[in-house]
């Protein structure tokens, strides 16, 4: 078996500043940390690296940090942070950012925005921007109303490649009290996948159980995202070290229990795999 993880952060508070970090979630998950955290196994692993918000003037050294250490971790691929509504200074970031090797997409955090934002005339010119300089999109946002919105952006820059983070981040519940999908979130899910060039991470529910969480209580949201977009748009993520937190720490077994959780559904539902859980990912990033 291989894994591509499709949403690996790393941080330093040392080297760069967070300042949405707290708890336990502000400390050092470097790459031997990570590199610890993942453990040895007969898997082939890599993995995407996807921007950990730290603040938008040290963007390019995130970048940077990363693709130093890309050959011990794996990493293939940077989905860098970006701001996408700031016009001609955009336009210049993406300019640099895109002679960068290993950066292959950007995250402009929707789910910190208000409701419509991306339908702002500002942010699509930015999205077309990424269009322009061959860069994906990373949608991170939550609840319905800001799924509409990736909808409309969809429908608005059909050539945008678009991948929606963590299913879109539905309420789960934990593993003593498991919530069903919304049907709200399960027909915004449908629509959205009607656009082609849009893909799903299946990430983050972890950190949305709070850290309780059993393969029962994920995998209808699974099925959801399945069904939707078909086997060959979505694409694992660890959202590590996000959703390794159980018990007021970090799970030293989180990635191998994601890792194994979605690919014995996808086995029990007779999805490929090794599309899954690689491929899938490789060919939106592409990344090899």
């Amino acid at each position: 078996m291989r894994a591509l993880d499709s949403h690996l952060h790393l941080w330093d508070p040392s080297r760069l500043d967070y300042p949405w970090l707290e708890g336990p979630l502000r400390a050092r998950f470097g790459p031997e940390e990570f590199l610890a955290a993942r453990g040895a196994d007969a898997v082939e692993h890599a993995a995407v690296f996807v921007q950990a918000a730290c603040v938008d003037e040290q963007y390019l050294d995130e970048v940077a940090w990363i693709a130093s250490v890309a050959d011990l971790v794996g990493v293939r691929g940077i989905v860098a942070g970006a701001r996408l509504d700031r016009g001609e200074e955009t336009r210049r970031y993406l300019d640099v950012l895109s002679s960068r090797p290993l950066v292959v997409g950007v995250r402009h955090l929707l789910q910190g925005e208000p409701v419509g934002f991306a339908g702002t005339e500002a942010f699509r010119a930015g999205a077309r921007e990424l269009v322009r300089h061959g860069l994906t999109f990373d949608a991170c946002i939550r609840g319905a109303a800001q799924l509409r919105d990736v909808i409309a952006l969809a429908e608005a820059e059909p050539e945008l490649r678009i991948v929606l983070d963590h299913l879109g981040k539905p309420a789960v519940g934990t593993a003593s009290d498991p919530l069903l999908p919304d049907a709200e979130w399960a027909d915004a899910v449908s629509d959205l996948a009607g656009h082609p060039q849009v893909s799903c991470k299946l990430s983050g529910l972890p950190a949305e159980a709070g850290g309780s969480w059993n393969s029962a209580q994920v995998e209808p949201f699974l099925d959801v995202v399945a069904n939707a977009f078909g086997p060959e748009r979505i694409m694992i993520g660890s959202d590590w070290p996000v959703s390794a937190m159980a018990n007021g720490g970090p799970d030293a077994e989180a990635i191998r229990n994601w890792t194994d959780a979605v690919a014995q559904w996808a086995e029990a539902r007779d999805l490929d795999v090794d599309a899954v859980l690689w491929r899938n990912a490789a060919r939106f990033y592409g990344v090899g």
